[in-house]
């Protein structure tokens, strides 16, 4: 692949969402870039995830060592494990920069986590900006801005 439909971004995104809907989150992994981030504002307009405290900013290896607590025996928190579901609308092509290699999506989504008699119900919309890397789409960033960004959460365990 080397310049991507808008047809093959919308696929993407539904893929990733489905990789995490059913717990592969090795192959999760893979679909970063290895200076991938993962990014949830806490304020609604936040433009830098640097400057200002976010609710999630992660690199690869954060990640990495999230799927790892995730996967533990150790890990109590997840016994038994939580479950997800993305319900995603159709996702939107905003930016298409052939030259730079960079492709910009939006996707307007509810998501539901459960563990034991517990769910949670978020929305949100996701930005990914991908670029093409060995002939595959790549995620360089994944923003996930949740529509009550300002809100008081418990734990978030899973990926959104």
């Amino acid at each position: 692949m080397t310049t991507p439909s808008d047809q093959q971004l919308i696929e993407f995104v539904q893929r990733e969402a489905r990789l995490i809907d059913q717990h592969r989150f090795e192959e999760w992994l893979e679909l970063f870039t290895d200076d991938g981030m993962y990014w949830m504002p806490l304020e609604w307009g936040q433009t830098d995830p640097k400057l200002t405290t976010s609710l999630m900013y992660e690199d690869k290896l954060l990640l990495t060592i999230r799927v790892e607590r995730l996967k533990g025996n150790r890990t109590f928190s997840q016994k038994p494990k939580s479950r997800c579901h993305h319900l995603l609308q159709t996702s939107q092509i905003d930016r298409r920069d052939e030259a730079n290699n960079e492709y910009v999506t939006w996707t307007p989504m509810h998501y539901v986590e459960t563990r034991f008699d517990e769910q949670q119900l978020y929305a949100a919309w996701v930005t990914h900006t991908l670029t093409v890397k060995d002939g595959a789409l790549r995620i360089k960033l994944k923003r996930v801005d949740l529509v009550n960004c300002d809100a008081a959460f418990g734990n978030i365990q899973l990926f959104m």
